[in-house]
């Protein structure tokens, strides 16, 4: 039987370590083949097996710390730690940003949760472009609006400027109602529901009228220069080639852009290249452009959405692999047309 023993400075220490009817504790024994009991201010880890010991006792650890700098203990957090344990890289949870970016309407701080978003944020803060990349629940578009309202806040730009093709995600609408603000709406609602959480509707309703914020589909940016502005393009991925080129090139004097786009979700038709693609591969090495990619590992959600992911990243790894197998078998000749090769020779 292997033991490790933790201790802490006071019990109260490590109520947030523990979580709520000691469901983190669950969470790193289900990841781990150990037993965990808590003896006051020590607890002890028993295994049979040392790695799964060691790896448990360095994931406790990494909660004490991360709790003794004041950081939210989640569920997604213990599963994040847990992830980097198995990695070796627990070390590196130090390096998640401690500053906060902004804080929302109801108070609540936004930093990042993860090293990749950590390095996300850290790209839109020190180039002029930044290509966010990553699949549903990264926090790619979420964390550019904080920037964008933390730069509008500390009045280095004068305006926020949000945009994303008007494309349907594989089904059609038809003909909405109202006017052309009621019909794009639909399209610009994730955006609307971030600036709602960081400005309060209120305060979001004022810079609309004073034109400080514009939220706009991305047909709106053609023939304009954007001076002075943040500016997010969102669901970037269904631009076309001409679109994207058309928004690189509307960017002005002390602006900042943010591309976010998930590739694995295009919904433009077959015969049209996305925009995002191609600007990651032509930009790709141009100075003061980043380009970030965000994994399964990096998203917030849900734990079950990270498990969608990967199961689809899984599938789509299966499929490419037997395509690749049919095309080999289609080039490779058979005995028989060996064999008739060699008669004919």
């Amino acid at each position: 039987m292997i033991e490790r023993t933790i201790s802490a400075e006071n019990a109260s220490e490590l109520t947030a370590v523990f979580g709520s009817l000691d469901e983190n504790l669950r969470l790193i024994e289900e990841a781990f083949p150990v037993r965990i009991a808590d003896r006051g201010t020590e607890i002890k880890i028993a295994g049979d097996d040392e790695a799964a010991a060691d790896g448990a006792a360095r994931t406790i650890e990494g909660l004490i710390q991360m709790s003794d700098r004041g950081e939210p203990i989640d569920e997604q957090r213990v599963r994040y730690l847990i992830s980097l344990v198995r990695e070796g890289r627990e070390q590196q949870i130090g390096e998640l940003e401690k500053d906060v970016v902004c804080i929302t309407a109801k108070g609540r701080p936004v930093k990042a949760k993860t090293l990749g978003q950590t390095k996300y944020l850290k790209a839109i803060e020190q180039n002029t472009i930044t290509i966010g990349v990553g699949p549903a629940g990264t926090g790619k578009t979420y964390l550019a609006v904080a920037e964008a309202v933390a730069a509008f806040r500390a009045r280095q730009i004068s305006r926020i400027i949000l945009t994303r093709p008007a494309v349907e995600a594989g089904e059609r609408l038809g003909f909405l109602p109202g006017d052309l603000q009621n019909k794009v709406d639909p399209y610009l609602r994730p955006l609307y529901d971030a600036l709602f959480d960081m400005l309060g509707a209120e305060t979001y309703a004022k810079y609309l009228e004073r034109g400080s914020i514009e939220v706009a589909p991305l047909a709106y940016m053609r023939g304009r220069t954007l001076d002075d502005s943040f500016i997010i393009l969102d669901e970037a991925q269904n631009t076309t080639r001409e679109q994207m080129k058309m928004f690189l090139t509307r960017m002005g004097f002390n602006s900042k852009v943010v591309i976010t786009g998930d590739i694995t979700q295009i919904d433009l038709p077959a015969d049209k290249t996305s925009g995002l693609k191609e600007a990651i591969r032509v930009l790709d090495g141009v100075e003061d452009i980043a380009i970030c990619h965000l994994t399964a590992k990096d998203v917030v959600r849900h734990v079950l959405v990270q498990r969608i992911i990967e199961a689809y990243e899984k599938a789509t790894i299966a499929e490419e692999k037997n395509q690749a197998r049919s095309a080999g078998a289609k080039r490779a000749p058979s005995v028989s047309q060996k064999k008739k090769r060699g008669k004919q020779a």
